[in-house]
């Protein structure tokens, strides 16, 4: 893991929104209906919901895409499963929270060989909230499925993986906004993350 990666906003390739958001807690979805997703995909990445999965597929270096599932939630406990399936360790993928727009929000993030980095977004520009990328034995290597878990209750932030809490912060710079699930690529390209079995509940 390169630790001095940074994010640009100017390199996101696709973004999937739900139609028919949802205002209320305690749903879930298994990702069994393609109709329910609406994506975009180009020559840098590919979105879509396939064969019961979100499936994000980086196709280029240095990039990103997201799916956004169209909620204005404020406190909630996300848990999705997040399958690596194929591409280079030194990758990144997870969740996205509190998405005022796609230049104001709190990310999760883990990578392929094992380290995670929660962060958040303020006008496109990114704030480390905590240490920068850091190791976890929690976090499966690899081709791999995790379990993530984000739970927002307030100004706090508490962010899960197989169970295990990595990290708990306080900040009150988003109290609401919609959910994403995200990947993307380092230096090497053909990054493929699987997401499935995603609920919301009250935290």
């Amino acid at each position: 893991m390169n630790q001095n990666k940074t994010w640009a906003p100017v390199l996101l390739a696709a973004v999937l929104v739900a139609c028919g958001g949802r205002t209320g807690l305690s749903w879930s979805d298994d990702f069994s209906n393609p109709g329910t997703w609406q994506g975009e995909s180009d020559a840098t990445a590919q979105v879509a919901v396939q064969d019961g999965v979100l499936r994000v597929y980086i196709a280029v270096p240095n990039q990103l895409a997201w799916a956004v599932a169209g909620q204005d939630l404020r406190d909630f406990h996300l848990t999705v499963e997040a399958t690596q399936v194929a591409g280079p360790d030194d990758n990144e993928y997870g969740v996205l929270v509190r998405m005022r727009d796609h230049s104001n929000f709190y990310r999760f993030s883990i990578s392929g060989d094992g380290y995670f980095l929660v962060s958040k977004f303020v006008d496109g520009r990114q704030e480390f909230l905590g240490a920068n990328w850091t190791p976890s034995e929690a976090i499966h290597r690899g081709q791999a499925t995790n379990v993530v878990e984000v739970v927002c209750q307030g100004s706090t932030l508490t962010f899960i993986v197989n169970g295990r809490q990595l990290a708990q912060v306080e900040d009150d710079q988003f109290a609401r906004g919609d959910i994403g699930l995200y990947a993307g690529s380092f230096y090497e390209r053909g990054v493929e993350v699987h997401f499935d079995n995603l609920s919301v509940a009250e935290p």
